[in-house]
């Protein structure tokens, strides 16, 4: 049965949820990266049982799914191959239950995580991780990412708070995995298997969250540095110290331009780095660890300014946040990678970075979690200009490889997707690859789920 047989049995199967037209689907052919393609079709379910449905169906005739959050991935892991079809849980986006006694939130995919940042803190709860997109990507998308954020340096990334999951698979059965324990070793760990997966495996319906009682107080500081290399040495030394920060963030100098040139933030733009740290817990504890903190940036020549205020709190992280849109005033074109190394080579990779960008003669803007090691490299180039381009592809070889040199990894938290699954096999054995490869086939033997994710092309 073709795809097009498929949509019109399950336009009968589920009338009114099913769309075609181009202005209907057009938004749900592209992400937050620079790929994109077009949907044979969009489902939007609203219940277990209809993805159920829909699933049971596309198995049977061999159509393709990509299940789709709130479009706001970096590396087109919900980017539509061709003939393929969308599921889209923006109505399956209900806050089942929050168990206070417990701490435990049970989701439905296609909430977005500020909902449920904010409906936890009326509780006086707390779920961590952030992305930068916090404000619109879903939950469903942070579980099939394993999506972090400042937070994680502290409180670790979305795997780390699953206890739980209600997924359906490629053939329609509904699996659950875990439960709301916070321990549990019955058995292979399916729930950690799926965190992470990128939609590859299984359709989430149902997600059982972990939260944390909501820290006391927080201090917010930002470091200035004149020089980058002061600002990387100031990281190594906030990182091995006693003290563990809720964030650590960094910015360089052409972040910081872009962010200014984008809107008036009031950040020093004769800084060659910045850091945005927090720390929090009782007053006692933040007071100490933030006073530690300002001298050790005080040692590597950091100027030390402290957000005292909720609005001034507020606006360094909004301009922290607006780096990924600012820098596209400089460059149409922005190649967007997440790499992680060992924190104590950080100013390794710094250095590196700004070789890199010598050699090539490109701009290259970083920012990203230091505390934890990850760096958000923007390679900024034009798509049209073909030597330029190319250019910029070449030394994106480049960073991989300084960095897994290093020790380190080329995804952090924005996963494989499409634009990152050539270079896999610079990470990865082909054992490696290999085992994945039959993982997949077992939970997805018709191949139908999210296709042409992660894994290189043959």
């Amino acid at each position: 049965m073709s795809t097009d047989k498929f949509i019109k049995k399950i336009e009968k199967q589920l009338p009114g949820k099913v769309f075609t037209d181009k202005e209907d689907i057009f938004c749900y052919g592209f992400d937050a990266s620079s790929t994109e393609g077009v949907p044979s079709a969009v489902i939007r379910p609203s219940s277990t049982t209809e993805v159920s449905e829909i699933a049971s169906l596309a198995f049977e005739t061999g159509t393709r799914l990509v299940p789709r959050g709130g479009g706001t991935g970096m590396t087109g892991g919900a980017v539509p191959m061709k003939n393929t079809v969308v599921l889209s849980f923006e109505g399956m986006n209900r806050i089942i239950d929050i168990d206070h006694k417990n701490m435990i939130a049970a989701v439905e995919p296609g909430v977005i995580n500020q909902h449920l940042q904010d409906m936890l803190e009326e509780k006086n709860l707390f779920y961590p991780p952030d992305p930068a997109s916090m404000k619109f990507c879903t939950l469903g998308g942070n579980v099939a990412e394993n999506a972090g954020g400042p937070r994680a340096v502290k409180y670790g990334v979305t795997k780390d708070y699953v206890l739980g999951l209600e997924t359906v698979l490629p053939d329609g059965r509904v699996l659950n995995t875990g439960g709301i324990t916070y321990k549990g070793v019955v058995g292979y760990d399916l729930t950690r298997l799926m965190v992470g997966s990128e939609g590859t495996l299984g359709i989430i319906t149902k997600i059982f969250l972990k939260a944390l009682p909501l820290p006391e107080e927080i201090a917010t500081l930002l470091c200035t540095f004149s020089v980058l290399d002061d600002a990387a040495q100031a990281i190594s030394a906030i990182t091995s110290s006693s003290i563990i920060p809720r964030t650590l963030e960094f910015m360089d100098h052409e972040s910081i331009s872009a962010v200014e040139n984008y809107r008036t933030f009031g950040l020093p733009l004769d800084s060659e780095a910045l850091l945005l740290i927090e720390v929090d817990g009782p007053h006692s504890v933040v007071s100490r660890d933030a006073e530690k903190i300002a001298s050790l940036c005080s040692s590597f020549n950091g100027r030390i300014s402290v957000a005292d205020d909720m609005f001034s709190k507020q606006r360094l992280w909004e301009a922290r946040r607006a780096i990924s849109p600012a820098l596209y005033y400089l460059k149409p074109t922005k190649i967007n990678e997440d790499i992680v190394v060992p924190r104590g080579n950080i100013p390794g990779m710094l250095r590196s970075l700004r070789n890199i960008s010598e050699k090539y003669g490109l701009l290259i803007a970083s920012f990203g979690h230091a505390g934890d090691g990850n760096i958000h490299v923007n390679i900024m180039t034009d798509k049209k200009n073909k030597d330029e381009y190319q250019r910029a592809n070449d030394a994106l070889k480049d960073i991989f490889r300084s960095t897994l040199d290093m020790g380190g990894t080329i995804s952090g938290e924005h996963g494989v997707g499409l634009t990152k699954k050539q270079y896999i096999g610079m990470e990865l054995s082909e054992t490696s690859i290999s085992i994945m490869k039959s993982i997949k086939n077992i939970f997805d033997p018709n191949g139908i789920l999210n296709p042409g994710k992660i894994f290189p092309d043959d």
